[in-house]
This record gives C-alpha cells, structure tokens and sequence, in this order.
C-alpha cells in the first residue's frame, strides 16, 4: 500500500514504524531531516520525479512516499463492546470517509464501521485522514439495516442524522451509543431510519439545505461526546 505527503509520511514514521515496508525519498532533504527519517532503520530510495509521480498516480506526494503494510480491518463483532460508534450507510467517497476518521478518532469515537460496499480502496482515505485511520479501527459491513439491529441487541442507541430530527444541542445521549449517517446523494434508507432509535439534526441559524457529511459528522460527534 502506498501512501504519500509529507504530512502522513512523518506521522506513520513517528507513531507507526512497525507498518513501514519501505521509505521512497523524491527529493534532497537536509541532514537534520534525513538522520530522522533514517532513525527508522528501513530501506530508504530515491526515485526520480517521474518514479515518484507514477506511485503517487499523479497526486501531490511532496517528494515523500511510503509502501506500508495493508490495514487490516477489524471484525464487527468485536465493535459491539465498545461505547462511541459510528456507522456510514452508504457513504462511498475515500476522500470524505478519511476526512470523517480524522474527526472521529480526535473526538472519542471508538470505531467506524462502513456499509453499502464490498471493499474498501484505503490509500486515499488514509491521507486524507492524516493517519487517523491507522488508529481509528475500521470494519466493513455488507448491510446497515442488519448491522444497526445488531447494535441494538448489543445495547446500544441508535442515533441517526436526519433533517427534521431533534436538535443535536438538546439531547442527552445514551453512554452506549452509535451515529449512523448517509451519503449525501441518497442519504439514510428508510428501512435504517424505521430502525434508529432518534432522529438527530443540526438546526441551521441561516436558510441552507444541508452540510457536508464530514462537517457534519465532526459537529455531531462533538455534541455526542459525555
């Protein structure tokens, strides 16, 4: 797997060394620099900028690329201890779903689960997270319906984010609790929002139809926390 830009290239060097297969330098650094990376006892390679940009598929690598383990993905049943989920129906972009870990693992959340596809291409997800998704433990769901009755039986409330649902601000939530939010384009399917416990909303100040699904899940999330 392959990641890139100098963002996520320090932080799997300083936190997650253990997952690092091979380091790919596509420009000089300084010595100061260089002695940290080379700190990590792994290969180190240079490669010329038409190297660089072939692994990086032409996205903004900065001159800094990592080939690191792939992430593993963690079963849904071992979810079903924890307290603070959250649960994408649907929600299929990598670029939003790392945006959305990043959010999540800063404020408490202790584990996304995806539904609605088969598998996940996580490179991307990854960066965009700036490295939250090696914390954050992820699962991949086939159904949401089966997965939010399975949450349910565990203990825990089921919370979905809907328009017209009650004002984020003034609920008190359940200290087992699970968010399930939609895609943008087609949202909660019925069938989940029958299954929710409570509909919750983000009350507009000003005549606007909706936010971004990753703006709105770090709100949500920041109103969730006990």
């Amino acid at each position: 797997m392959i990641v890139y830009g100098k963002q996520i290239f320090f932080y799997v060097l300083e936190h997650h060394p253990e997952m690092i297969r091979e380091l790919y330098l596509a420009k000089e650094v300084d010595k100061k620099l260089f002695s940290r990376i080379a700190g990590a006892n792994k290969k180190i390679i240079k490669l010329d900028p038409k190297k660089a940009q072939s692994l990086a598929r032409g996205g903004n690598h900065q001159g800094f690329l990592l080939e690191i383990e792939p992430l593993p993905l963690h079963p849904f049943a071992s979810f079903k201890t924890r307290d603070f989920l959250l649960l994408l129906s649907g929600v299929t972009d990598m670029g939003n779903i790392g945006a959305i870990a990043r959010s999540a693992w800063a404020l408490g959340v202790e584990g996304m689960i995806v539904s609605g596809m088969k598998q996940l291409n996580l490179e991307g997800a990854i960066r965009s997270s700036s490295g939250a998704l090696l914390d954050l433990p992820v699962a991949l769901f086939p159904d949401t319906a089966t997965a939010v009755n399975e949450l349910k039986q565990a203990g825990f409330t089921t919370y979905c984010a809907l328009m017209g649902g009650e004002d984020v601000r003034e609920v008190s939530f359940a200290s087992k609790k699970a968010l399930i939010l939609g895609s943008e384009g087609e949202g909660i399917p019925g069938k989940v929002r029958r299954l929710c416990d409570r509909p919750i909303a983000i009350k507009m100040e000003h005549d606007f139809d909706s936010l971004n699904v990753s703006a709105a899940a770090a709100i949500l999330c920041d109103r969730m926390r006990n």
